[in-house]
């Protein structure tokens, strides 16, 4: 029977594993694996102080050090080596646990333990110290790379998809617990070394890196480092995290602090210098036009994905330290320094030397918005927490100087000098009164007035940081598309203009051109397909941003007394101060959302539709017209026809304050924006006014708001309704009249163009110019015509229900002038001169329009109950021709109009033609009538003579009040002028009603000789051939 095997003592077994783990010997036994060391030195000493040659946990680290220290061939270097004993006491800890002794196990895991400690603790010394431990290989010494960061690669990676896959990290992986062990216990002076170089490296790894490029390893490992407290420590505190330095900007952040290369992983255009590899236009949006929908398709879903990847990342990455008191005031610190040197991005041309680029802000866009979060619930509970002090006394941004919503910044700074002096004034009363009961009380110590550096709560921080970012980032982005698209529409229209030519004649330098356009086209059509990558794709992106203002619109409604109508009579100082941006951003960004399919949907617009009706014709609250107007271009994105969702008829349809107060606020606009202040206001009203006539013209459909439209006509007849007319009729004459001047011009062009002898022989650049001039003129044809459809259809509409502000003695003369101009341009000798090819192009319906002139006239003769009307039209020197009417009934016949409508239509002109004949009757009456009588402007007499207060000129009140529907001054003096502020001439009225009667009396006293012969007509008429085709 064979001898029983000989039972191991523990210190026999701890000997075998840590010779195992350490792959040392102290013996000069022929050991079976060449990595064993032989520490005959060490064997030496341990024999002249009469130990045993055997390893324990006492002589573990002195056997460490001489295996470090010793330079042995073939060795490993001496981090490699560390990591791999790490890795062979994670091996024999796994075996350890199968020991049935338990007593052994506990000391056999103790003496693992330790050896894993003494790895991490040697590792660490040896990166903090590299020239400490010898390396077998001389050119590791030169290394500059961490050998830590293929370790943390191999932890948070995968082999494929990015920096540090197996090629860079060599096949090596980090043991089971290692990193974990190396960066959590430890004290921050040996690691913040260690850690900073790695950060160093990682911001190098993803400089000029593109979204389509290998950034998501190192994103990862940046996430692993600061999840640590001494690595997100270790971030902060490093001199890169906030550069500094004299000349320190935007893109100098951008390029040399440790997030800012993260930031500028885009898919967005760079300035050339700074592009980013791979190209992402190049790459996936290359020849565009000739690419498969589902190749497209698939670019844009990679992009977004990506992006929304490192969004999530470095979200996360700055919750981590913003969650930490540690760090906190760091990442806001770095925020702010971000903002406030980059706040020149808000200028219309961004220097891109200066100012970091679009794809970093509109990165840090979607981070922030992934920070507010947490308070953008749908009840908005936290919005209390958001304190308007902070954009007057906040010490971190740069807010004061932004453009604010009413106030001056005079005023702001006032009202903030007034607001401190009150402060201190209130405090040191209250410690005057309470000094004799509080002395000793710490808990009564002054608090810090708002001048000095106060603590405000992190929402409120975040709140305005985030409002700034998207200011700077994704609406700059947006305002960016918006141009670029511009750009590619003109360079198309050029190319076309181009091309034309080339068909009549090609020369070399044109081909050349057409070239060079081509190419333009083609760069500017891949950005275009980037930012639609990377935002307009990403409705995620875009909700998240409107949700963000929903918190902003309902905290500033919140400034003035919540959502209520009608508004405080004097707007809130904290309101009138807020940075108009706030609201701008908020319009934009509905008015592009409004345009992306299905990007408001789900949204709730309740608030937003609110705050627009509020504050949209409030210029004591909203001081710039131009963003008032902004408001409305939301509202026209939302009409049903246009939206192509229900959702936004019940906002017009079923909401009470649209109810009542849309038509009423949406008259007044189109008054208001008469005078914007603006160089270009006369040319910025009519685009402005398009859009509220558009609204309106909906409006109108719905019975609701038709009811408020005429009681508002009803109530405001001599107030906004009557400016609001004036100005239509006004817009109306002015368009129609520039659309038929340029279509003139635009026949003169086409006879030039056509005859191809003469065309010929002009220069080349004359013939291109005088191409340009002719596309240039059929476009504001175009555009002219469709406004001035409008206006003549709102005319009619409106009419046909609302007559009596039209029928005014200050407005019906106006009326039947107007109207008596259409008439003559559609139907009088100058028609034929009008025909164009193809009118439907420019908008031109001469048939409609001629209709609806003519339902203007009859609405109005059906509402003329004390017949001013005929006498209006037949008053009008300028246009009017009783032949006309007939003219245009026949007209109307031909085309099929109704002949109700044209028997009332030549019946008023039958009217309008005795009215001509009774006018000249008693204007032969009268004889000469003396200067006093007349009014100075009109020369004509007046009934009801009124004294201009400040000229002291007397004119007739029904002309003096037409021109003030347009102009608010002395039209003599230019001085301030209203209605009210007319003195009635009394002495005067009464001499010329008794001038007006003696006069008659003189005429009737001349005998039946005078009545005898009848008056004939003396307007000369025009031969009805003429008229008619």
């Amino acid at each position: 029977m064979a001898a029983a095997k000989p039972q191991r003592t523990p210190q026999e077994v701890e000997d075998i594993i840590l010779r195992k783990i350490f792959l040392v010997s102290l013996t000069d036994a022929m050991e079976s694996d060449s990595r064993v060391v032989y520490l005959e030195l060490t064997a030496a000493e341990i024999l002249s102080e009469g130990k045993e040659l055997r390893l324990s946990r006492d002589l573990m680290e002195r056997i460490l050090i001489d295996r470090l220290s010793g330079n042995f061939a073939s060795a490993e270097s001496p981090f490699q080596y560390l990591i791999s004993c790490y890795q062979r006491a994670h091996d024999e800890g796994k075996k350890i646990a199968n020991m049935k002794d338990k007593n052994l196990r506990g000391e056999m895991e103790s003496v693992v333990k330790q050896a894993k400690k003494l790895c991490v603790s040697y590792c660490r010394i040896h990166l903090g110290n590299p020239e400490l431990f010898p390396s077998g290989n001389s050119s590791a010494n030169k290394r500059e790379n961490s050998p830590l960061l293929p370790l943390i690669f191999s932890e948070v990676g995968t082999t494929i998809d990015g920096f540090g896959g197996s090629g860079s990290a060599g096949g090596v992986k980090s043991p089971p617990g290692f990193l974990e062990e190396f960066f959590r216990d430890s004290d921050f002076d040996s690691l913040d070394p260690i850690l900073k170089g790695l950060y160093e490296e990682l911001r190098g790894s993803v400089m000029k890196v593109s979204a389509l490029g290998n950034f998501q390893d190192s994103l990862r490992a940046l996430l692993f480092l600061v999840r640590f407290p001494i690595g997100a420590k270790s971030l902060v505190n490093h001199d890169w995290w906030i550069p500094k330095g004299v000349y320190m900007n935007g893109r100098a952040i951008e390029m040399t602090s440790i997030l800012g290369p993260f930031f500028h992983i885009s898919a967005l255009p760079d300035q050339a210098f700074f592009k980013s590899q791979p190209d992402v236009g190049q790459q996936c949006f290359s020849e565009a036009s000739t690419r498969r929908p589902s190749d497209l398709l698939s670019s844009f879903t990679t992009i977004k994905t990506v992006m929304n990847n490192l969004y999530d990342g470095l979200g996360e990455v700055l919750l981590i330290l913003l969650k930490s008191t540690d760090t906190r005031e760091n990442v806001l610190e770095y925020l702010a320094e971000v903002i406030n040197k980059n706040a020149s991005r808000a200028h219309i041309q961004v220097d891109p030397i200066t100012c970091a680029s679009s794809g970093m802000f509109v990165n840090l866009s979607a981070v922030m918005l992934r920070l507010c979060e947490p308070f953008l619930d749908a009840n908005l509970t936290k919005r209390d927490k958001i304190d308007a002090k902070y954009v007057f006394y906040s010490n971190r941004l740069d807010l004061r100087g932004l453009t604010a919503l009413h106030a001056s910044s005079e005023e702001v700074a006032e009202w903030v000098k007034s607001n401190d002096g009150e402060k201190r004034l209130q405090r040191s009363q209250e410690a005057t009164s309470s000094a004799s009961n509080s002395a000793g009380d710490p808990s009564n110590a002054k608090s810090p007035s708002h001048g000095e550096k106060t603590k405000y709560t992190f929402i409120c921080e975040c709140f305005f940081m985030t409002a700034r970012v998207l200011n700077l980032g994704l609406l700059k982005a947006f305002s960016d598309f918006k141009h670029l698209v511009q750009d590619i529409s003109r360079c198309e229209d050029s190319l076309s203009t181009l091309k034309d030519m080339q068909a009549q004649t090609s020369s070399p330098q044109l081909e050349l051109d057409i070239a060079r356009l081509e190419k333009e086209i083609e760069l500017y059509s891949q950005e275009k397909l980037c930012y639609e990558a990377q935002i307009l794709r990403d409705n995620t992106f875009i909700q998240n941003g409107l949700s963000f203002y929903r918190l902003m619109v309902v905290w500033l409604v919140g400034l003035v007394g919540g959502f209520k109508m009608p508004l405080p009579s004097t707007c809130p100082m904290e309101f009138a101060s807020m940075p108009e941006h706030f609201v701008e951003d908020a319009m934009e960004l509905l008015i592009f959302a409004s345009r992306i399919p299905k990007a408001l949907d789900g949204v709730v617009l309740d608030e937003f539709m609110n705050f627009i009706i509020m504050f949209m014709a409030s210029p004591k609250f909203i001081k710039n017209p131009y963003l008032r107007a902004k408001m409305v271009e939301v509202l026209n994105c939302w009409m049903p026809r246009r939206s192509g969702s229900t959702a936004t008829a019940t906002l017009f349809e079923g909401h009470q304050l649209s109810l009542e107060y849309l038509v009423r606020n949406l008259l007044k606009l189109y008054v208001d924006i008469e005078f914007t202040g603006s160089h270009t206001q006369f040319y910025d009203k009519f685009n402005i006014r398009h859009n509220i006539a558009e609204l309106l013209e909906y409006l109108w459909q719905v019975p609701s708001h038709r009811n408020a439209w005429r009681q508002i006509a009803k109530e405001e007849e001599k107030g906004v309704y009557l400016n609001f007319l004036n100005f239509l009729i006004n817009d109306s004459i002015y368009l129609l009249d520039e659309s038929l001047n340029k279509i003139l011009e635009l026949k003169e062009l086409e006879a030039e163009m056509s005859n191809t002898t003469e065309w010929e022989r002009r220069p080349a650049q004359e013939r291109q110019e005088r191409t340009r001039l002719f596309h240039s003129q059929e476009n504001i044809i175009r555009i002219d015509m469709k406004l001035a459809n409008e206006d003549v259809s709102m005319l009619a509409f409106t009419s046909e229900q609302i007559t009596a502000p039209f029928l005014l003695p200050e407005m019906v003369d106006r009326v039947a002038s107007m109207l008596n101009y259409f008439l003559l341009q559609l139907v009088g000798p100058q028609r034929k001169s009008l025909s164009l090819k193809d009118p439907e192009k420019y908008e031109f319906r001469p048939k409609h329009l001629l209709k609806q002139i003519v339902h203007i006239y009859v609405h109005l003769a059906r509402g003329d109950t004390n017949t001013i009307f005929p006498s209006a039209i037949s008053k009008d020197g300028r246009s009017y021709n009783d032949q006309l009417f007939n003219a245009a009934a026949d007209v109307l016949r031909r085309i099929g109009e109704d002949g109700r409508i044209i028997h009332e239509f030549v019946e008023l002109g039958a009217k309008a033609k005795v009215a001509a004949s009774e006018a000249m009757d008693a204007e032969a009456v009268l004889g000469e009538i003396p200067d006093e009588f007349l009014d100075p402007i009109q020369y004509t007499l007046m009934k009801d003579p009124v004294i201009l207060p400040s000229s002291r000129i007397t004119v007739d009140r029904p002309v003096i009040q037409r021109h003030l529907l347009s102009d608010s001054t002395d039209p003599f003096n230019r001085s301030h002028l209203t209605v009210d502020m007319l003195i009635p001439d009394d002495e005067l009225k009464a001499r010329i009603e008794e001038f007006v009667k003696s006069q008659e009396l003189k005429k009737h006293g001349k005998g039946q000789s005078m009545q005898g012969s009848s008056t004939k007509d003396t307007i000369q008429t025009t031969n009805g051939e003429m008229l008619i085709d």
